[in-house]
């Protein structure tokens, strides 16, 4: 049985007849021979018995084929299919080759391969052309620069340095979805912390927002989910400077990745739980600036504002990440969050008052789903969100008495059809609010005692005033 450095040397001496033969014309007779190259490369022991003279090769086909593409391209004319054809053999032939060997992707990198294979992805984005040869070849070109450059920082600088920005956009929003999901990979692949903070530059912006534009069409396309939950969450400025030049839909998709990244089970490093507490304080500040767009809902015209479906997606953003111990800490010490949550329920109390619209308490869904979609359960968060701050948190059960916050939330208690679980949270906010707090206790007790608290809400809260030496006391009663 040859040995595989006799099937090597064999390869490259039939590879270099057909060159001679088969490609000193217009155009190449097949490519069996550049096919033959592929099947060896399958295997680990051919891999490794590779060196720089086959890769010459491959290279001088490349730019051959490189050379006739383009000018038929420039002509006007469609790429020939055989020409494609053997451009993606080549291509399949060097992702074979660099399969877990890194001195074969040492070599291709230092050949010049990588320079030429993205000089000929670029004709072929440039061309636009749909047909399959061509689309076929692209798609090779792709799975050979992901495979150059997997584990090999060299190679990904070097990639990065051909494709950034303007190939790594085309890839990306390509109608082909193996085109968009191969340019995914290999962009994925060569960033790191210090290109990634290259996309901060307004001149590169466009790229990064390219990838949430991709990720709209292709909700299911991995590595552009990878992309943005494992790459540019870890920059925190580049998240901010994205949402500042959203639309408000594709702020909606960045919300959602966030909220998916902080739902992950697997823990996360040091680095990304800084990262995300970061986020989450910018978080509350949009909330800050935009909560009052929600009030937009309370008109029935305006039951698709844009706007306000941000706001209610950043509500439970919140209300997510102060349901963990990681986010709470830094969330409760954010300055005029607490005061803007309760000054929104109060708004939105009112304006179901004063007018029956989403915001008004009803126990038959009246209202319809025409409107459900967008506020159902906004009241119930608010509060939850309220609940959250202040769990173990004395400073903010103190503003909420400041603010008068404990009659608004013993006002938001009764069922209602459009904020599911409303008095379930209600009881959580009322027990937070209370622990360990007297003021707040004497101050249910002594509504209670007024008739401005009910008395069979407390009892439903699990709660029963008593007075002891001349003072009013919230105590919590054992269910039987």
């Amino acid at each position: 049985m040859a040995a595989p450095l006799e099937h090597m040397t064999a390869g490259c001496a039939e590879l270099e007849r057909w060159m001679r033969e088969d490609l000193a014309g217009a155009e190449p007779r097949g490519c069996d021979a550049v096919r033959r190259v592929t099947e060896l490369f399958r295997g680990a022991e051919c891999r490794e018995a590779a060196d720089e003279k086959i890769f010459t090769l491959v290279s001088q086909i490349l730019s051959r084929a490189l050379q006739e593409i383009r000018t038929q391209i420039v002509a006007s004319e469609s790429p020939s299919d055989c020409w494609c054809d053997l451009s993606a053999e080549c291509f399949r032939c060097l992702r074979n080759a660099c399969v877990q060997c890194p001195p074969n992707q040492n070599i291709i990198r230092e050949v010049g391969l990588i320079e030429k294979a993205t000089a000929l992805i670029d004709v072929f984005t440039a061309s636009n052309s749909a047909q399959e040869s061509c689309i076929v070849a692209f798609r090779c070109g792709l799975q050979f620069l992901g495979n150059v450059a997997g584990g090999n920082r060299a190679s990904q600088n070097s990639i990065w340095k051909e494709a950034f920005p303007h190939l790594f956009l085309n890839c990306l929003t390509h109608e082909d979805d193996k085109v968009s999901a191969y340019g995914a990979m290999v962009f994925y692949t060569c960033m790191d912390e210090d290109k990634t903070a290259t996309l901060l530059d307004p001149t590169n912006l466009h790229l990064a927002l390219g990838v949430i534009t991709a990720y709209s069409k292709r909700p299911d396309a991995e590595w552009l989910h990878l992309i943005v939950t494992d790459r540019f969450f870890k920059c925190p400025e580049l998240v901010k400077q994205m949402y500042a030049s959203q639309s408000h839909a594709d702020r909606m998709i960045l919300l959602e990745l966030i909220l998916s990244k902080i739902s992950e089970k697997s823990p996360l490093s040091e680095r990304e739980m800084t990262s995300l507490r970061h986020i989450a304080e910018f978080l509350s500040d949009c909330f800050q600036k935009q909560c009052k767009a929600v009030l937009k809902l309370a008109s029935p015209g305006d039951s698709e504002e844009e706007e306000a479906l941000v706001v209610i997606r950043l509500l439970d953003l919140l209300c997510e990440m102060t349901s963990d111990a990681d986010h709470l800490s830094c969330l409760q010490s954010c300055p005029g969050l607490l005061d803007t949550v309760v000054d929104t329920l109060r708004l939105t109390q009112l304006a179901g008052k004063q007018s029956k619209n989403v915001f008004t308490s009803t126990h038959t869904a009246s209202l319809g789903s025409d409107l459900t979609h967008a506020a159902v359960g906004f009241k119930a968060h608010l509060i939850r969100l309220i609940a959250n701050l202040c769990y173990r948190n004395r400073e903010n059960q103190e503003k909420i008495y400041q603010l008068d916050g404990i009659p608004l939330i013993l006002d938001n208690c009764s069922i209602d059809d459009n904020n599911p679980f409303l008095n379930q949270w209600a009881v959580y906010a009322i027990r937070n609010l209370t622990e360990n707090n007297e003021k707040n206790q004497e101050l249910i007790a002594s509504m209670e005692r007024q008739g401005l608290a009910d008395t069979s809400l407390l009892e439903n809260m699990g709660l029963r005033v008593e007075e002891r030496d001349g003072k009013l006391l919230l105590k919590s009663v054992k269910k039987k």
